[in-house]
């Protein structure tokens, strides 16, 4: 299920930027052709997040996010599957920020996407960068679901049962009604919830 990793490779390093001409649409169609990517947006407008998510967060650490998001797109084509947590057994949202976060960085977030809202940062959606997390609203409680910020507006997740992980255009009505507001992992190794191992409670969230 990672075969598509070496062309996406070479496209991305012929585009740093998806949104750009050229080499960006030839991504696009890519992506597109292999049910990667959602359906792109009609409107230019950005979500705007939550009143209490308008704390601005320094930009310390966006080149180590890169090999993150390299990371998350060799994931692209991974079936969804309900608690799972690895390439071969697929994954749900919260597990698939989870398992990224801790193999690419050590961090052990927690199991379910409001968790993992709940110890992160919150950012205005202006600030987004790449390796930066976005939560929505999909199921009725807040941050019901969770995706990874690749640049763009675009953000890579586990959408679904049926579907695999793919990219989308937060900018689309469905992802821009229901965006809950963005937040940034800060990397303090004494938090708990970064380094102990505990038990799942209850189901994952999506």
């Amino acid at each position: 299920m990672r075969s598509h990793g070496p062309v996406l490779l070479l496209l991305l390093l012929a585009c740093p930027s998806a949104g750009a001409t050229g080499a960006g649409d030839d991504l696009d169609r890519f992506l597109s052709a292999r049910g990667l990517m959602g359906p792109a947006a009609t409107s230019t407008s950005l979500p705007q997040p939550p009143a209490a998510e308008t704390q601005a967060m320094p930009d310390d650490g966006s080149q180590r996010m890169s090999g993150l998001v390299v990371a998350a797109m060799g994931a692209l084509g991974v079936p969804y599957q309900r608690g799972g947590n690895g390439y071969e057994s697929g994954f749900d949202c919260s597990g698939f920020v989870r398992a990224l976060y801790q193999q690419n960085f050590g961090l052990l977030l927690p199991r379910r996407a409001a968790e993992q809202a709940a110890v992160t940062q919150g950012i205005p959606a202006e600030a987004l960068q790449p390796g930066d997390l976005v939560f929505f609203n999909t199921l009725g409680p807040s941050h019901s679901h969770v995706g990874i910020y690749v640049g763009d507006h675009r953000f890579i997740h586990s959408p679904k049962p049926g579907a695999v992980v793919r990219i989308e255009d937060m900018r689309v009505a469905y992802w821009s009604r229901r965006f809950d507001g963005a937040r940034r992992v800060i990397g303090d190794p004494r938090a708990p919830w970064q380094t102990a191992r505990t038990p799942d409670v209850g189901p994952p969230s999506d």
